[in-house]
């Protein structure tokens, strides 16, 4: 009789502990964790376990009982599932939230954009400084780079492709340098397929030289087709092309901001004024607009043209229509 006393007893008070753990449980599960109402950013380091996570968010004061959460991520099959990574945790984040998020793989981008028209000296000035790219070519200088990337038998000015890319916490300068490079061969090489027939063009390096100039030329994309017409012309002519990029390109460090009247004659590679054809290599980091452009070309007569001052040019057939328009909007005569 006392034995069945106790033992009654004896289930009563483990019923009891069990509906209090319960209860513990079912408010720790339903309980946000103590994060800022703007939300943080948790980097899950690779070899972490739920009991490592547990105590680093205990230690961190944004849990309270890592024992539950041990315990939930194993009675949910959750424990085996954390995937390494860089997490945004919102405030509203509870123990189950937080472990869905973290065995997720939607891990935190970040941004870095090639702008349209840079060098690749301007690139490499924004990849180096990137806060977020981890450094493998920190003791390489730019004119290594190609050889790094394993291209080195490259000019490396027009072979990354202008767009934002995305990507996640350790990520390589390497890495990022890789798919701008692959992006610009892919998109030149479609390009170069639809390509428009006939053009003084011998291959797609060609395209992308004269794709680098016309983006050079001009920030107006309506602009971009009458442009390339005009050098496509005069290439076809055996015309010198004549354009000031070409020139600041080739003068380097030199350049002030001014083009002046010797620069004009100095003798350089990519001195337009005085050699005939596209330069060696591109200028700058050309657009998908200016690939298309140069390979589909606006039909026209304009052999020439001059920029009016406003951020446009206009465009003449005639060398005295040309000077003209000099005059006008160069000279103010």
């Amino acid at each position: 009789m006392r034995i069945n006393r106790l033992l009654g007893t004896l289930i009563f008070v483990v019923s009891i502990l069990l509906a209090w753990g319960w209860m513990e449980y079912e408010g720790f599960i339903n309980k946000r964790l103590d994060i800022p109402e703007e939300g943080v950013n948790y980097i899950l380091q690779p070899g972490m376990t739920v009991r490592s996570l547990a105590a680093d968010l205990q230690q961190r004061g944004m849990l309270d009982k890592p024992l539950l959460l041990r315990f939930h991520a194993r009675l949910q099959g959750q424990a085996s599932k954390l995937k390494a990574g860089e997490y945004f945790l919102p405030a509203d984040t509870t123990p189950p939230k937080l472990l869905a998020i973290l065995s997720s793989s939607q891990v935190v981008q970040y941004a870095l954009t090639i702008i349209e028209g840079w060098t690749f000296e301007q690139m490499m000035a924004a990849v180096r400084s990137d806060p977020i790219l981890e450094p493998n070519m920190e003791e390489i200088a730019n004119d290594q780079v190609m050889r790094h990337l394993g291209f080195g038998d490259q000019h490396p000015e027009g072979r990354f492709y202008p767009d934002t890319y995305h990507f996640p916490r350790g990520t390589s300068d390497t890495a990022f340098l890789k798919r701008a490079y692959k992006r610009m061969e892919s998109v030149l090489a479609q390009a170069w397929q639809q390509r428009q027939k006939e053009l003084p063009l011998k291959n797609p390096y060609e395209a992308l030289i004269l794709a680098s100039i016309i983006e050079r030329e001009t920030g107006l994309p309506e602009e971009r087709g009458k442009i390339a017409g005009v050098f496509i012309r005069r290439l076809e002519r055996g015309m010198l092309l004549q354009t000031d990029p070409t020139v600041i390109y080739g003068m380097g460090e030199r350049f002030d901001g001014n083009i002046r009247k010797r620069d004009l004659t100095r003798d350089t590679p990519y001195n337009t004024y005085l050699h005939k054809g596209l330069t060696p290599t591109p200028i700058a980091m050309p657009s998908g607009a200016a690939i298309q452009a140069a390979l589909h070309p606006e039909d026209g007569k304009s052999l020439y043209f001059v920029a009016t001052g406003d951020g446009g040019h206009y465009f003449s057939s005639t060398l005295e229509e040309h000077n003209k328009a000099v005059r006008k909007y160069q000279l103010k005569r």
